[in-house]
């Protein structure tokens, strides 16, 4: 008795080392970070402007302050708890760090009193259990179909633990000899392309150059001793062992997904399919034959117990295809509970008036509202459970907003819930990811217009959000396979065919759960849509202040390079700013305006402060437009800024020659920008011009925003509908308008192709035209072409480990191209801003 326990107890005091190792480290690194660097000098440097948020006015009630983990931060907090919790499922540990927000403790104690640990097998090793049903994924029972279930963990790939190289072994008979891991190792080595070389970890393109060189190979020993010559170690054979057990596991689910495909293929053919629309669809709107088809698809998808991602292209009728989804469940009694439904703000009124409008027969309530409306909600939903209602809907800020929100939907059981816009679930790092895989229902319906295929990351994050179970042990090995590989000098076929088998591996993993369509397949009668790209000159003042900026980061690069905090980016932005108008940058109010504003606004009872020195340095880092319109709030109506500088840009110019012509015409327009500064300074403008406009953005009420889309589509005298590209640009329909203005573009296109895609869309009757205006000479015109560079397909299929790794690597592109970096500048730079991404951001 006392030898078993022995072992417990060590393992017990082990843990509890390990947890207090933990927190030490955390508490080191938390007093590391509270040391705060200086930041590079700017010349009138004001702070960085938020993009608008479509998520932003979801409700009126303060916001708690809460604490952001990093993707470092969270994967340190997992590795602690794996290594405390070994014999817990990698799945597991990630959903109770996600259930305890992240507490190393709480996640330990809540896997010892909810969780099954791995089966111990009668020789030693940790053998997986079958996963059961869990709250956050579909039941595990079947019924003649298959599911997420199904294939989590039969069928696994069957790969050595031992490595193929030993340090300990050196001397030994055991170097030289040839086991079958090593059999498959050798192959590589002597086999492998420049490009599939640089896919084992530590290997650069110089040192796969020169391994290529040292072929062919004769043994094993051979191997070993020409890989001593260019200075790599033995563990570069572990981890091209590694590498190939990761291709076998892809492999595999490879094989699986064909299997699913056709099973899916032969359940449609054999069925007879729907060939009419459900009865409790409203008698005189029909589907169209393509709708058809979604739904048919929907069905299949449900009776096989398969979750799935409608992802046609935006403006086909995705919302109706679902409504008719879930008319055909209730017309066939085959809903087991209430459908949810996750929508952003700026759709939610939308998808009230289509469910209503398309089947009113569906029972909707809306969970949405003030804290004390939506606790008497819950209040009745602890009562009598989701009843009464086929279908809650509500957003993705309300759905998990309150600890007592999560728990509703974690503990209450639904059907199927549908996540609208599901392109916000693209990052498995987030807590809204971690929040939303929570919701306890029985089936998952995403729906996206964005292509999937434009970054694999997304990809993987989208589809293990649909089947977790299929894919969660192969996440890492699917991400390590398709690493995303710079730039080489080598044979550009051989890089094209790399690539191209990427693509076909991610397209082939995709298939089983994905339906897309485009628009030119399947809307024959769609009207043309024309995308042009404006290049304008700047106005002579704008240019005169965009090169001063320019030559004043020019003469001090080695100080920018070195700035260990996200200069960079803040340059990058008031590029950006005077590239889009010079009012977004402080030149016109001096000093001097600033100490007698400072003076005015001390003795104004309702301004927050009375020191004059505070409010100077308060107004010294705002723009020329900011102050302005601070003056303004508080009644210094005297402070004014000409009407000839709120007109004085290159792209108000542009538009002096274009507005007047649509107006002319007959056209009416949807003018895009990302940040709500610029909208203020639009909206000026056209009051200037005399064009009647509304607007919509972020911090619009969610109640007004569909009497806005409304009034704009009915009421031909709003000429202009002002929107910003992250509350406006999704889910809305402006069929009204047909031609769109991108004041700027976005670093991702998809974005802005989403805002397009409001008037190009099912119901559009005219051509319609798209302009896109750039700043001639301007760091716009590197941003737009890194937007075309996403857009092709072969580029942008792979993803980095970090999110925002991307985005430092346009960044670093655009200032060397802007501030004319040497090589080690730019090395320089791309370190510094690699280190402000993985350090803790306080």
């Amino acid at each position: 008795m006392s030898d078993n326990s022995a072992p417990k107890a060590s393992a017990t005091k082990s843990s509890l080392s390990d947890l207090r190792q933990f927190r030490i480290n955390k508490g080191a690194a938390a007093a590391a970070g509270l040391a705060k660097t200086e930041r590079v000098p700017g010349k009138k440097r004001i702070s960085v402007m938020a993009d608008s948020d479509s998520d932003g006015a979801d409700c009126q009630t303060p916001k708690k302050t809460k604490l952001e983990l990093t993707v470092k931060e969270k994967e340190e907090r997992y590795m602690a708890a794996a290594k405390i919790s070994p014999q817990y499922d990698t799945m597991a540990i990630q959903e109770s760090l996600s259930r305890t927000n992240w507490d190393v403790a709480a996640s330990v104690r809540y896997l010892r009193e909810n969780c099954k640990p791995k089966i111990q097998g009668a020789n030693g090793p940790l053998v997986k259990p079958k996963l059961v049903p869990s709250s956050n994924g579909i039941s595990g029972t079947s019924h003649g179909g298959y599911s997420d279930n199904d294939y989590s963990d039969d069928e696994d790939v069957k790969q050595s633990k031992d490595q193929v190289y030993d340090s300990d072994d050196s001397d030994t008979e055991m170097a030289s000899k040839m086991t079958g891991q090593r059999k498959k190792v050798f192959q590589f080595m002597n086999e492998a392309t420049l490009m599939e070389l640089q896919s084992v970890k530590t290997l650069s393109e110089k040192k796969a150059a020169a391994i290529i060189e040292l072929r062919p190979f004769e043994d094993w020993a051979g191997l070993r001793k020409k890989l001593e010559t260019v200075k790599c170690s033995g563990d570069l054979l572990n981890y091209a062992q590694d590498l190939i057990n990761k291709q076998n596991t892809v492999a595999t689910i490879l094989s699986k997904c064909n299997n699913m495909v056709t099973r899916l293929e032969k359940a449609i053919s054999t069925g007879a399919g729907i060939v009419e629309q459900p009865k409790l669809l409203s008698s005189g709107l029909q589907l169209a034959d393509y709708q058809i088809i979604g739904l048919n698809w929907l069905t299949v998808m449900h009776k096989q117990e398969m979750n799935g991602i409608l992802a046609d292209e935006m403006g086909l009728g995705k919302t109706i295809q679902v409504i008719a989804f879930l008319a055909y469940l209730k017309e066939n009694s085959l809903s087991q509970a209430a459908h949810l439904i996750v929508v952003p703000s700026s759709t939610l009124d939308n998808w009230e008036a289509e469910i209503s409008r398309w089947c009113p027969n569906l029972v909707v309530e809306k969970y949405h509202g003030s804290q004390d409306e939506r606790r008497r909600m819950r209040a009745r939903y602890a009562k009598d459970g989701f009843s009464g209602f086929d279908v809650l809907l509500t957003t993705y800020h309300i759905v998990g907003s309150t600890p007592e929100e999560r728990k509703m939907f974690r503990v209450c059981k639904l059907d199927y819930v549908i996540f609208d816009e599901a392109h916000m679930l693209k990052n498995m790092t987030t807590q809204r990811y971690a929040n939303l895989i929570t919701i306890n229902a029985r089936s998952r319906i995403l729906l996206t217009g964005t292509p999937l295929q434009n970054n694999l990351l997304e990809l993987i994050s989208l589809l293990c959000f649909v089947m977790p179970k299929f894919f969660a042990k192969s996440i890492e090995d699917i991400k390590t396979l398709f690493a995303k590989k710079s730039k080489t000098d080598g044979d550009q076929e051989e890089v094209s065919q790399f690539q191209e088998t990427q693509i076909q591996r991610a397209k082939r993993i995709m298939k089983p759960f994905v339906l897309r369509r485009l628009k030119k397949d399947v809307l024959n009668n769609l009207p043309k849509k024309l995308s042009l790209v404006e290049k304008v000159s700047m106005s002579n003042q704008q240019k005169q202040y965009y090169h001063e900026l320019v030559e004043y980061y020019s003469n001090n690069k080695g100080e920018i390079c070195s700035s260990s905090d996200r200069a960079a980016m803040t340059i990058m932005m008031e590029m950006r700013r005077i590239a889009n108008h010079p009012l977004l940058m402080r030149h016109y109010f001096s000093d001097e305006n600033l100490r007698d504003f400072s003076k005015r606004l001390a003795k104004c009872s309702s301004y927050k402060k009375t020191n004059e020195q505070y409010i100077f340095e308060e107004l010294a880092i705002m723009s020329d437009f900011q102050v302005y319109q601070l003056c303004q709030k508080y009644e210094l109506f005297d402070v004014k800024i000409p009407d000839k500088l709120i007109c004085d840009s290159g792209k108000f110019e542009f538009l002096d020659e274009l507005l007047p012509k649509l107006r002319e015409e007959g056209h009416r327009v949807l003018l895009f920008s990302q940040f709500t500064m610029m909208l203020d300074i639009v909206e000026e403008y056209l009051r200037i011009r005399k064009h009647g406009f509304c607007r919509l953005d972020g911090s619009t009420a969610v109640k007004e925003r569909q009497d806005l889309i409304t009034d704009f589509n009915v009421d031909d005298n709003i000429f202009v509908f002002l929107l910003s590209t992250k509350a406006g640009g999704v889910g809305i329909n402006l069929t009204a308008a047909d031609t769109c203005i991108i004041h700027d573009i976005d670093f991702n296109p998809y974005n802005d192709k989403q805002a397009e895609d409001r008037c190009h869309r099912m119901g559009q009757q005219r051509p319609v035209t798209i302009y896109r205006l750039i700043s001639e000479s301007t760091i716009e015109e590197g941003i737009l072409m890194s937007a075309e560079e996403k857009l092709k397909l072969e580029k942008d299929i792979t993803s980095t480990e970090k999110g925002e790794v991307h985005e430092q690597r346009c960044v670093v592109k655009l200032l060397t191209t802007a501030l004319g970096l040497d090589k080690d500048q730019e090395e320089q730079l791309n370190n510094s801003l690699s280190n402000s991404i993985t350090s803790p951001q306080k």
